[in-house]
């Protein structure tokens, strides 16, 4: 069990640490992917945590899944929501919001014992 902790933290420092260096080399939509990535971690180990069996790995079916879940808030669905946004035809968000942030305020809301101090 302590080896599975590790590894999902090991996980998120991973993408957390990708999204980073994929910004700062202006690839913002890898950035994007990474902290997709990076709540889907987050999103795994939450509900296996509550007992919940997962059986997909892909982030984007977990972050629906959270969406439709009533235990949430609706600031951490509206996340989800903006971490599952489609781009525009110019690889764009729509909207005006820092995906890589978001996905930390996620990660660190689903999982209080994860500390984010690797920015």
């Amino acid at each position: 069990m302590n080896t599975m902790k590790a590894d999902w933290r090991q996980k998120l420092k991973a993408e957390f640490d990708l999204a980073v260096s994929a910004r700062a080399q202006g690839n913002e939509g890898r950035a994007r992917v990474c902290a997709r990535r990076a709540a889907g971690v987050a999103i795994r180990e939450y509900l296996t945590r509550r007992g919940i069996y997962v059986s997909s790995t892909s982030a984007y079916d977990l972050l629906n899944r959270l969406t439709e879940s009533p235990e949430i808030t609706p600031d951490l669905k509206q996340i989800c929501i903006h971490l599952t946004i489609r781009v525009t035809d110019e690889f764009k968000l729509p909207i005006d919001v820092d995906l890589v942030d978001e996905s930390r305020q996620l990660c660190h809301v689903l999982l209080p014992d994860w500390n984010p101090s690797s920015r």
